[in-house]
């Protein structure tokens, strides 16, 4: 089945960008915007990082500075997604291994006598929230870091960019 019509909504005088959905972007599998599109399109939250994927729209007659931006971006977009698939992919695991040695330590089995998942209070899942952060401190010290690295580069080129396209405007 096709996909449902996107959305369409336009940034700061650039390119639009569409919103795709229907069961190919929920699966994240096989999408490629239709040939006549001129947009960057976004899908839906990835199951694993919560980040919604990008297919940047590539022109045919995308200059040199041009296909540095794209793939700054792209790059950007590669890395953040590496980092938070991996540290929700920790999170996760790690609190179940937290909720089930609480559990352990209560007498109490995973699921009670009525199949429901048992659970922690409020209190005692700040501790592990609290302790996740402080493990992970580093981790996302680093991460912000690079997070601006990217976002020099990217605002860097795009300065260029816009630079570049206006001088062709004016006849330079």
């Amino acid at each position: 089945s096709a996909p449902a019509a996107p959305r369409q909504r336009r940034r700061g005088g650039g390119p639009g960008v569409r919103c795709w959905r229907g069961a190919e972007a929920r699966a994240g599998l096989g999408f490629r915007p239709p040939a006549h599109s001129h947009s960057d399109w976004i899908g839906p939250p990835d199951k694993h990082s919560n980040l919604r994927p990008i297919i940047f729209y590539v022109p045919p007659d995308e200059s040199a500075l041009e296909r540095r931006l794209r793939e700054a971006r792209q790059e950007a977009q590669a890395s953040n997604q590496r980092f938070w698939a991996r540290h929700n992919r920790a999170f996760r695991q790690e609190k179940e291994e937290f909720i089930y040695s609480r559990l352990k330590a209560k007498g109490l089995e995973l699921r009670d006598e009525s199949g429901q998942k048992a659970t922690l209070n409020a209190e005692e899942m700040a501790d592990f929230y609290k302790d996740f952060l402080s493990k992970n401190f580093k981790k996302h010290l680093q991460y912000n870091r690079d997070w601006y690295k990217h976002n020099f580069r990217i605002t860097f080129l795009m300065g260029q960019v816009a630079l570049v396209r206006a001088l062709r405007r004016q006849n330079w």
